[in-house]
């Protein structure tokens, strides 16, 4: 891949003296604020590059739902737009499921508050997990796929082409490892693809962002963050178990999260073991002339 370089210019003022993005009026003037800015947005260009997000694309639908990672994606969507190196419209959208005790002010008066055009849906899926999941059964994958088709549904009436989502690196890697330990297969968290019916793309421009990275840059721009416990979730899923894994890995060997993201990028069909992806059949021996 092409490496970008970083945005010179991430003060709190713009060359000819005009305001950044009123997101970034208040934002941290430090060293390692700015540092940190830096290299999220070169991330998130090249996770377009490299993915070609920006092909063929003039508005996005980006789902927000009140959390430190998708907080953190409107933020660098807006930064970069706000600098002309994103050239595509951007509509905010929060899905309200209908949790208990939901604060449903927070994320109007919060985008309201910084100029950004949003959508605001009431669809009480909550009931509908509910009523179709059993006792102590999680609910995350319900719910989810619940939330994504009110999404689409959303996008297409707002006359987007994509749907954008703040999946980051670890959301990858676990994913991969959830289908590798559970689904017995390889198969992670793609950064771009195209939905079933063929007139949305889904994009994670966070592919290449580390979570601990977003957690520090939420708490630096103080976000009115809203937490996944509404409804009740879980403790001891799944992903919990493989996300403490990988933070085990990365304490034992610094580095290994990114050694296996890159990984994933580099993939070599003829050393697995699939035969639908590679065409084992096709290698035979050359008979010696006697």
């Amino acid at each position: 891949m092409n490496v970008l370089t970083e945005p010179d210019d991430l003060t709190p003022e713009a060359d000819d003296g005009a305001p950044v993005h009123p997101l970034f009026a208040d934002a941290p003037r430090s060293v390692s604020f700015n540092k940190l800015r830096k290299r999220l947005l070169r991330q998130v260009r090249q996770a377009m590059e490299d993915f070609s997000m920006l092909k063929g694309q003039k508005r996005w639908l980006v789902a927000l739902s009140g959390g430190k990672d998708s907080y953190g994606l409107l933020a660098l969507l807006l930064d970069l737009k706000w600098r002309g190196l994103l050239p595509v419209d951007l509509i905010a959208c929060n899905l309200d499921q209908g949790q208990p005790n939901f604060p449903k002010h927070i994320l109007p008066e919060y985008l309201t508050s910084i100029g950004v055009s949003h959508r605001i849906e009431y669809r009480d899926t909550y009931s509908i997990v509910k009523e179709k999941m059993p006792e102590g059964a999680t609910y995350c994958s319900l719910c989810s796929r619940l939330r994504r088709g009110n999404l689409y549904r959303i996008a297409r009436e707002e006359g987007c082409d994509a749907l954008v989502l703040g999946h980051h690196r670890e959301d990858i890697l676990e994913t991969f490892f959830m289908n590798l330990f559970h689904g017995g297969r390889l198969a992670a968290m793609p950064a771009k693809l195209m939905n079933d019916e063929g007139d949305l793309t889904v994009l994670r421009p966070l592919a290449y962002a580390a979570e601990d990275d977003l957690a520090k840059f939420a708490e630096a721009m103080r976000f009115p963050i809203i937490p996944c416990d509404l409804c009740g979730s879980q403790d001891g899923l799944q992903r919990n178990a493989m996300k403490d894994m990988l933070a085990e890995m990365e304490r034992r060997m610094p580095g290994r999260k990114e050694r296996m993201l890159r990984a994933l990028g580099h993939v070599n069909p003829s050393h697995l073991l699939d035969p639908a992806l590679f065409d084992f059949s096709g290698i035979s021996t050359t008979p010696k002339d006697e």
